[in-house]
């Protein structure tokens, strides 16, 4: 499944747009709960006015929001770009480090931000877990998880150690084109005879994931 998942998606990268470490970082931590399209609308007049670490350690959250205003949770996101480029200045030498231990000490960042950075950056082994990720890996039954932390951990299971980098974009990719959350396009899937959630869909309608759970009858015991 893996094997035509690369072959259907090769070339497939991050849409954020970027021009160095810097601005990857600070477009992953914007994206939180917000599409890669609506971050790539702000971060050039935000990159224009703060084009490195150093500017950007320098500003306020104040100064920051009404640039990125439109991502959504502006004021936290503000605080944390703000307080990582000071982080990056302080500890690193104005550098995106390379580590996911150094990268976690980083406000904003946790283990999805940073595997993004250590895989498209630095293309390091590093699987990053959003919810395409979860959802596709999860349906395709590639892995059985409960949340991010161990689906990122069994996907290195059941993925060859020179997929990492790519694994992510290829499940991401798939759940944008054809592995919708709520309709998927089962018919046209590539690997829809390998993925077991594909008849179910197919027959009811329902997608796998999506169902809800019937309130037992008043006096009935759901035991």
């Amino acid at each position: 499944m893996v094997e035509r998942l690369a072959r259907v998606y090769a070339g497939a990268q991050t849409a954020l747009h970027y021009e160095n470490s810097f601005q990857l970082l600070i477009a992953v931590i914007l994206s939180a709960q917000c599409t890669d399209a609506r971050v790539n609308m702000v971060t050039p007049a935000l990159f224009k006015r703060f084009p490195t670490a150093a500017s950007l350690a320098r500003a306020t959250p104040r100064q920051v929001e009404p640039l990125i205003k439109s991502c959504g949770f502006f004021r936290v996101k503000s605080r944390n770009i703000v307080n990582a480029a000071r982080g990056l200045v302080e500890r690193f030498d104005g550098k995106v480090p390379a580590t996911m231990e150094d990268l976690l000490t980083l406000p904003g960042v946790g283990r999805k931000t940073a595997s993004v950075i250590l895989a498209v950056a630095f293309q390091a082994a590093a699987i990053a877990v959003d919810t395409h990720v979860f959802r596709v890996a999860n349906r395709l039954r590639l892995i059985r998880a409960k949340n991010p932390q161990q689906a990122e951990q069994q996907l290195m299971k059941v993925v060859p150690r020179n997929q990492w980098v790519h694994v992510s974009h290829w499940l991401i990719d798939h759940g944008r084109r054809i592995c919708h959350a709520r309709k998927p396009e089962c018919l046209r899937c590539p690997v829809a005879e390998l993925c077991p959630s594909a008849p179910i869909f197919i027959r009811t309608g329902v997608a796998a994931g999506t169902e809800k759970r019937r309130k037992p009858k008043a006096g009935r015991s759901s035991g």
